[in-house]
């Protein structure tokens, strides 16, 4: 039995997750200062990677991140390669996710009362800190809840990372690609056993999710 496809499939997703609650963070933030049409279409082009199909998403990532394209060659000529690569793996699981991250923490940031945070600012905090030390712990169930989806969303990819990261095992075959070749080949214990094991990992993860939301609470 060969679990490197397990191990690749959980950094990917926890170093994904991570990316993008940073970008989350920052991007929901920067948009409560924004109102209006524009910014309404901005939100929609945001939202793309998880309204249209995942190897439509890859083709894209391809496109833009491929060696006849300006971005990688200018990549190619530092001698940095991302296509076919554990870091595409990355990217794809990144840009799958972060629609998920970005309009859970708006929808969290939108919920704090306003007068809240005019105190921290009449209090001298700025506006750094009243976003880490007001604002997300205002917003812990969003928080929590742009995570889990984030981390499964990101554990359970597989159109855009096999266009963009291929199938090499060791390299950048996820548990999801390994699931669908096991298959593929009639290796149907293998399939199940890793099918299983993505189960358990991410009804584990909703339970320490879970559990942390209600000793918070409390």
């Amino acid at each position: 039995m060969e679990f490197s496809a397990l191990w690749i499939s959980l950094k990917t997703a926890a170093t994904a997750t991570v990316i993008v609650f940073v970008l989350g963070v920052l991007a929901a933030r920067w948009r409560l200062h924004f109102k209006g049409r524009t910014f309404d279409i901005l939100d929609g082009i945001l939202m793309f990677p998880l309204a249209l199909p995942p190897t439509v998403v890859g083709l894209g990532l391809l496109l833009i991140f491929g060696r006849q394209s300006p971005l990688g060659s200018v990549l190619q000529d530092i001698g940095i390669n991302i296509v076919f690569s554990w870091p595409a793996a990355v990217v794809a699981a990144t840009v799958v996710s972060f629609p998920l991250m970005y309009q859970t923490l708006r929808a969290a940031f939108m919920q704090i009362d306003p007068a809240l945070i005019d105190v921290a600012r009449i209090f001298g905090f700025s506006e750094w800190r009243i976003l880490w030390q007001v604002m997300l712990p205002l917003s812990w169930a969003g928080v929590a809840a742009g995570l889990v989806l984030c981390f499964m969303r990101a554990l359970g990819e597989f159109g855009a990372t096999l266009m963009i990261a291929g199938n090499i095992p060791g390299r950048t075959q996820t548990a999801p690609i390994a699931i669908f070749f096991s298959v593929e080949a009639g290796e149907m214990a293998q399939a199940g056993i890793l099918s299983a094991i993505i189960l358990g990992v991410s009804v584990c993860v909703v339970l320490i999710m879970g559990l942390l939301s209600r000793r918070r609470d409390h």
